[in-house]
């Protein structure tokens, strides 16, 4: 199947209220062209760099969310147009995305990245962490930074009963943090070969990258 029609496929088959994040890392403008021309409008990256000069080349109304872990030193260059930022992981980024954002006058989306996989390869802060964060003062005081919700990537097994354990929760996690800061509401979960129970256990958000494009082309 071509791009276009994998992205007409998972647009048909995803309930209304979850989101499609077409995983475009290391894919080139051509390719991300045909998912835009078939109504795709979110891609993710991984590195900074290539989503920049991406933007730099390709229609403005593409909302680019950054999914890979994101070092401080280079969020200014994203600053200017980043739509969401899913893997935040620190207060300390935080407030580097807050103060960026306010050199730009915007308000960056993010996502807390919650571990949620056994395998230590896997970046993300505990819940307790997470509601540490979003309590801190520091964090209340931020005008240009906000927290609309949390990121998971569960453990790559083959046992789905792990996986969708790992999905609930994540979910519950959610849910709770949801009572107290009610801004909350993207729940990021879910990639190629899970995310039909990441939907099933409550994902608003799927990343899906090599069923849409095809293997990655890594130079």
């Amino acid at each position: 199947m071509s791009i276009s029609e994998n992205i007409k496929k998972y647009r048909a088959e995803l309930p209304e209220n979850v989101k499609l994040v077409a995983i475009s890392k290391t894919k080139p403008n051509e390719d991300i062209l045909e998912a835009y021309e078939a109504g795709q409008r979110i891609f993710g990256e991984n590195k900074i760099q290539e989503m920049t000069d991406k933007w730099e080349a390709l229609p403005k109304d593409i909302e680019w969310h950054m999914v890979g872990h994101v070092q401080r030193n280079k969020v200014k260059y994203m600053a200017p147009f980043v739509g969401l930022i899913h893997a935040v992981d620190s207060l300390k980024l935080l407030k580097e995305i807050n103060k960026q954002a306010k050199k730009h006058e915007r308000v960056i989306k993010c996502l807390l990245q919650i571990k949620i996989a056994e395998e230590d390869s896997k970046f993300g802060i505990s819940a307790e962490e997470a509601e540490e964060i979003l309590a801190s003062e520091a964090y209340q005081k931020m005008k240009n930074t906000q927290v609309i919700g949390l990121m998971g990537m569960a453990t790559f097994t083959e046992d789905e009963k792990q996986v969708s354990g790992e999905f609930q929760y994540l979910k519950k996690v959610f849910d709770k943090l949801k009572e107290n800061y009610p801004a909350l509401e993207e729940l990021s979960m879910g990639m190629s070969g899970d995310y039909k129970l990441a939907v099933a256990n409550g994902s608003s958000m799927v990343r899906i990258g090599s069923s849409i494009f095809g293997e990655r082309n890594y130079n």
